[in-house]
């Protein structure tokens, strides 16, 4: 039985239950459990077998049996000769239950289009998957796709795009996986790296640790690492969590860690509020009109070369050396 169709029908049924005109018995380890039960009885499964099999009260085994009716519309009830109602799934199996739609390939073909190389291999191989795991209800109609992917097309913007070697990038998620040393080239020097994460921005970055220059993480640009080469070797990553990380940076850039406070003039207003800007961000509308936007970030180039966008509708208010640095930065530009 596939973990993954656990794992789908888990979720499915979970957020089913969440909703306020569901039954209320939320428990759904035992519920799957019930699914599974029924689905390895030919003739279904009855009240008293499901009180018998959980040691519940006959209020709490309707209650299991209704959130299975309500989440599932392939449960019959099936009629025997002892008068016992009984319910069942009687033509289905259980990787007859979780399927994909035309629709979701068509979602994973327009991703795959925002993507940069490194991703677009891999994506293809997933819908490649999907479409194989044709049902006898469930048919994967590719003319339909296409005509979702006409009608829900995607203008992709054209950007600076650096190559990224796949082969090398399966051997350092291999080492992130299992904690282990990467012998590479970075910069004509050849280094040993403790390798943390990746994180994708308009570059990809390996987030490592370099013992040999010290403490600390390291930022690392992805496609000029050369000769990357597993250790066997191993390291302890000291609890290092990358979303954590992350988020201190704006963008992919790190340094000293800025309360930044923009102010944005009412014209842009209705833009600004329905921007992301950072995961820390905290957006007010004044009474003015305008809007105030503060959050916590480090990369004072990434942030400048964002605000660029938005013209004279921004005003740096903090930190002073930011401001001071983006009023340079723009004079240097004009002046170019």
């Amino acid at each position: 039985m596939p973990n993954i169709d656990i794992f789908l029908w888990y979720n499915a049924l979970k957020r089913s239950l969440s909703m306020e005109d569901k039954p209320r018995y939320s428990r759904v380890s035992d519920i799957l459990d019930l699914i599974i039960f029924m689905l390895s009885r030919f003739n279904g499964v009855s009240l008293n077998e499901i009180q018998e099999r959980y040691n519940i009260s006959r209020r709490t085994a309707e209650r299991m049996r209704d959130a299975v009716l309500v989440s599932f519309s392939q449960v019959d009830e099936i009629e025997t000769d002892d008068r016992c109602k009984r319910w069942g799934f009687t033509n289905y199996s259980l990787n007859e239950l979780v399927t994909f739609s035309n629709e979701d390939i068509a979602l994973l073909e327009n991703l795959k289009k925002t993507c940069d190389n490194l991703f677009q291999a891999e994506i293809e191989n997933i819908v490649i998957k999907m479409k194989a795991l044709k049902h006898k209800f469930t048919k994967i109609d590719d003319e339909k796709i296409e005509l979702i992917l006409q009608s829900e097309g995607y203008a992709i913007r054209q950007t600076q795009n650096f190559k990224v070697d796949l082969a090398q990038v399966s051997v350092i998620r291999q080492a992130i996986k299992e904690k282990k040393k990467l012998q590479a080239e970075y910069h004509d020097k050849i280094r040993i790296l403790e390798p943390l994460g990746l994180i994708y921005g308009e570059k990809v970055h390996l987030i490592a640790r370099e013992p040999q220059k010290g403490e600390g993480e390291y930022n690392y640009v992805l496609h000029k690492l050369k000769n990357v080469k597993l250790t066997n070797e191993t390291f302890d990553s000291k609890d290092f969590n990358l979303q954590e990380y992350s988020q201190k940076s704006f963008g992919v850039y790190f340094g000293e860690i800025y309360d930044v406070k923009l102010k944005f003039i009412p014209e842009a207003a209705e833009d600004v509020m329905n921007y992301n800007f950072h995961p820390t961000q905290k957006i007010n509308l004044q009474d003015d009109g305008s809007v105030i936007v503060t959050f916590k970030a480090s990369g004072d180039k990434h942030i400048m070369w964002n605000l660029f966008k938005w013209g004279n509708a921004v005003e740096i208010l903090a930190p002073k050396s930011l401001h001071q640095k983006y009023q340079e930065t723009l004079k240097s530009l004009i002046k170019e």
